[in-house]
């Protein structure tokens, strides 16, 4: 697993939820290819309203239902990885738009990484 703390990069796209790539949904796609880079982690928001370039709104209110929610894949890594893995996403995402940002990590920390620690300090575990 990938250790991560201190400075680092937020990379964020937002897309459609339709939007696809060789028949699988972008999203997916992005987050398949983070996993394989060997990326930290990448998670996938759906927004319930928004409108991008197309100046179109996209709603889940009932009245206006819309199939073609926007989405949000963000990745957190170090400068470098995530700068790494820029060439993919120009390769992927066409309509969209993408964004990076300065972040600090506090804590990262993985389901089976408690224990690990907890033993790390010489803690007994039962």
């Amino acid at each position: 697993m990938t250790r991560l703390t201190g400075s680092a990069l937020r990379l964020t796209v937002f897309v459609g939820e339709n939007d696809t790539w060789h028949h699988r949904p972008l999203y997916s796609e992005i987050v398949h290819r983070a996993h394989a880079a060997g990326l930290a982690g990448a998670s996938v928001f759906r927004g319930v309203e928004g409108f991008g370039a197309s100046s179109r709104i996209h709603t889940l209110r009932l009245l206006s239902l819309s199939e073609d929610l926007p989405v949000a894949v963000v990745i957190v890594d170090s400068e470098e990885r995530v700068r790494a893995f820029l060439p993919q996403l120009d390769e992927l995402v066409t309509e969209g738009l993408v964004i990076l940002d300065d972040c600090e990590v506090i804590r990262y920390v993985g389901r089976g990484d408690k224990q690990d620690e907890a033993d790390a300090k010489g803690k007994k575990s039962l």
